[in-house]
């Protein structure tokens, strides 16, 4: 081949080849027979022969591949894919361009924008109440304050004067959404927002958001910004049944609209995103925080539009809205159950997909026209309320004890095996105060949490410090601020009273609520799964830490959430989400309700084998006094436990027959605003229990048990599918247990043991017996006065000694 050749062969990208029988420079001419010589063989050289044939099978096989990757260039060629590309957008533009064409801005507006009332109905179908005339009031953007008007348009959308009315990105990013079932991810303009309020609906549907493209450049060309943003702050919901700003206006601050202030205007406008967790007078401390941050993001982005000095906006201070004022009709525990289904129902609508956020779904709810039967029955209804009223609202007088005047009562009824509410104390009023006290979650559980720990240590197979399982019998160190052992932060509660127990069961920890046991019970299960169990039975601990302190139930908690968690144990561990809406019709609107009936979270054994374990709590424990020996019981067979929350700021009562579960918390809220948490103690002036506290072996428990014994109709029996706890045979003490006797309440107490007990001690390998116990609780009756017996000085038969175990004296 010439220099020309190979040059011309480079320039093609190829080198050309060479004859095909011509042999390479290197190479010996060989014949096709010609045979290896041990040689080749040792050197690893193979004869021409052979290397010619491996070049012409190497070059067919190169052949084939380099066919097949031809065949895929010439089918995914840059052109072909650039071609196809094309088309889709060129198809895409032709269908907007004609559903432009096609789509005129509505002439009215839609049917939820028309307002409406909301019926609501017992479970039996008569009628509880009508939300009656609903609140919305227009009013010209003139007579909003410009700066007000400006507060707006800082929370949603900045860019709102100089934009074309839509989000492109933020459609597109929506659109992906529905179709991939995430739900909504915000980004809409206020144009969009206002088309969406005003025109179309709330669905989600890719067809909706590209009419609500389609009409909100349509009308960001042909109506000017002050006409949309009029009509977007006259549409919008702002909680407390206020539609529009003028609503809006009154509702939270008292004044019309035109006298609004800039950090009211931004409060009302930060409220928009959430309005019922927003809403200051019953937001949580979350909800209270986000507002907050919320607030102070409008302001910022305010002074970064030069729509408001940094001077000034340094000197605004929070505007904590007036106390809300009840519509009429909703007076007594109207408005609270009113409200509680409300929120229920938003919060399915969110769930099943027909309303994008709970924003949407609390102003499809208000726009009304729905007719919601409750679960209610309205027997129990006026039964709990009754209770309430005999066993503690009537004995407070505030006039004599202000501290009177800071009680407030909450309590929900569950019916275990279908979960319906059957029945819901919400405070002594609507009217008077607004926050409802069986669905707040702003007070701590307390020891009402001990039975979720016990739950997962039996859930989950958990062994102590030495590897013991964890059984109603195992015994631990019940020693006040014992440190807990397995923990990389310290922990050293405190017991009520710092009463020093000494060696004791589970069972009687749980008996007499002994802290400084569940603190080391929580560690040996870990705290983790403790957490995981909560959730799985109905508590939120989202953002809880996992940590020993919990044990205590420190975490926030509502009566309704404790119901949950106890149905759920009563339901032998198939999760029970307590429904108060038992149906809901629309025309506008289907929802197909959830079913309250989930599936199984924690064993049956170890849900039985917490239920046998709260038996004892009734009768040999904290609650003993209100339901163990109540004439009204009758021998129906109960289960629950009590709780008292640090520095007596809550109390509880959460107990439940087979067929009834009711949860009862007092709370200790001051009558003067901002309204903070306080004390209980001297509630009622000398009418609760020692040292003043109102514990919740006392006022909840005796509400419980007079609501439950008289509601029911006849006495039932637990079907338990275990072989431990005080239901399946009698509470165990050890023989010499260290500690004094105290009369047991909620504060803890060392009672020496009934007749009814063994007197001898148990150690955590003896299996419990079958034996059922007597059907009547034990007719000794327990003294008022605390014992002062001195404690044994002999060894027990399991020494807690130091130096045997690492566990510190568990």
């Amino acid at each position: 081949m010439g220099r020309a050749d190979e040059r011309r062969a480079r320039q093609r990208g190829g080198r050309r080849a060479a004859p095909r029988n011509r042999p390479s420079r290197t190479e010996a001419p060989a014949s096709r027979n010609e045979s290896v010589s041990p040689a080749d063989t040792a050197t690893g050289t193979a004869p021409a022969g052979g290397r010619a044939a491996a070049r012409r099978g190497a070059k067919k096989g190169g052949a084939k591949a380099k066919g097949d990757k031809g065949r895929i260039r010439r089918l995914f060629t840059w052109k072909k894919m650039l071609g196809a590309f094309l088309g889709v957008v060129l198809l895409g533009v032709g269908a907007f361009v004609l559903l432009y064409l096609t789509t005129p801005i509505p002439d009215t507006a839609n049917a939820d924008a028309q307002l409406q009332s909301n019926v609501y109905k017992y479970s039996d179908g008569t009628i509880l109440t009508r939300d009656g005339k609903l609140n919305r009031e227009n009013v010209d953007l003139a007579d909003v304050p410009k700066a007000v008007q400006r507060t707006f348009v800082a929370a949603e959308n900045k860019s709102f004067y100089n934009d074309v009315g839509v989000d492109l990105k933020g459609t597109a990013r929506g659109m992906l959404n529905t179709l991939m079932g995430k739900g909504a991810q915000g980004g809409s303009t206020i144009t969009q927002q206002y088309v969406k309020n005003y025109y179309l609906t709330q669905e989600q549907t890719v067809t909706r958001k590209l009419k609500e493209l389609v009409i909100s450049l349509k009308l960001d060309r042909e109506k000017s910004k002050d006409y949309i943003l009029a009509g977007y702050i006259n549409t919008s919901y702002y909680g407390r049944g206020a539609y529009g700003i003028q609503a809006a206006a009154q509702a939270y601050y008292r004044v019309d609209a035109d006298k609004l202030t800039v950090p009211q205007g931004a409060y009302l406008a930060a409220l928009l995103q959430a309005p019922s967790q927003y809403d200051w007078a019953v937001a949580s401390d979350t909800g209270k925080r986000l507002v907050q941050q919320r607030w102070n993001y409008v302001l910022n982005n305010m002074v970064e539009e030069d729509w408001l000095g940094k001077a000034e906006r340094d000197a605004m201070t929070f505007p904590v809205p007036k106390e809300p004022k009840a519509a009429p009709g909703q007076e007594g525990q109207v408005g609270y159950l009113m409200n509680a289904a409300n929120s229920e129902l938003e919060r399915q609508l969110v769930e099943q997909g027909v309303a994008e956020s709970r924003k949407e779904a609390e102003a499809m709810v208000g726009a009304g026209g729905w007719n919601i039967t409750l679960n209610i029955d309205k027997k129990k209804q006026k039964a709990l309320e009754q209770s309430v009223k005999d066993q503690l609202t009537s004995k407070l007088d505030k006039k004599k004890r202000s501290v009177d005047g800071d009680v407030q009562a909450g309590a929900v009824s569950v019916n275990p095996k279908t979960g319906a509410v059957v029945a819901m104390y919400g405070g002594v009023n609507y009217v008077e105060h607004y926050t409802n006290n069986a669905t707040r979650t702003d007070y701590q559980p307390a020891s009402t949490f001990k039975p979720v720990i016990l739950a997962a240590a039996l859930d989950q197979g958990a062994e102590t410090q030495d590897g013991v399982e964890i059984t109603a019998d195992t015994m631990y160190d019940g020693t006040s601020k014992r440190p807990v052992v397995g923990s990389d932060i310290g922990f050293a509660p405190e017991n009520e009273d710092d009463v020093d127990y000494g060696p004791v069961t589970v069972q009687t920890a749980m008996n007499k609520s002994i802290n400084s046991v569940f603190a080391q019970l929580g560690v040996d299960v870990g705290m983790d799964k403790v957490l995981k169990t909560a959730a799985d039975l109905g508590m939120d601990t989202e953002d809880l830490k996992a940590v020993p302190a919990q044990t205590l139930g420190t975490m926030g908690a509502s009566p309704l959430q404790m119901a949950g968690v106890y149905a759920t144990l009563d339901n032998h561990g198939k999760k029970v989400t307590p429904a108060l809406i038992k149906s809901v019709e629309n025309s506008r609107h289907a929802v197909q309700l959830a079913d309250p009936i989930g599936e199984q979270v924690i064993s049956r054994e170890a849900a039985d084998s917490v239920t046998s374990v709260l038996t004892g709590v009734v009768d040999d424990g904290t609650a003993k006094k209100s339901v163990r020996d109540n004439p009204l019981r009758k021998g129906q067979k109960v289960a629950g436990k009590t709780g008292t929350s640090d520095n007596n700021k809550s109390a509880w009562f959460t107990a439940y027959t087979p067929d009834l579960v009711t949860s009862v918390g007092l709370f200790g809220e001051s009558a003067k605003a901002p309204h903070p948490q306080v004390p209980l103690t001297g509630a009622t002036n000398g009418l609760t229990s020692d040292a003043g506290r109102v514990n919740g072996g006392g006022f909840p428990a005796q509400i419980w048990a007079a609501y439950t014994f008289g509601v029911s109709t006849k006495v039932t029996k637990f079907d338990l599918e275990t072989d431990q706890g005080a239901a399946v045979q009698p509470s165990v003490t050890p023989s010499a247990s260290p500690s004094q006797s105290a009369e047991p309440s909620e504060e803890p107490s060392t009672e020496a043991p009934t007749s009814s007990r063994p007197s001898t001690s148990q150690t955590p390998s003896q299996q419990p017996t079958t034996q059922e116990p007597s059907e009547e609780p034990t007719t000794e009756e327990p003294s008022e006065e605390p014992t002062t017996q001195e404690p044994s000085t002999e060894e027990p038969e399991n020494p807690f000694d130091p130096q045997l175990s690492q566990q510190s004296n568990q």
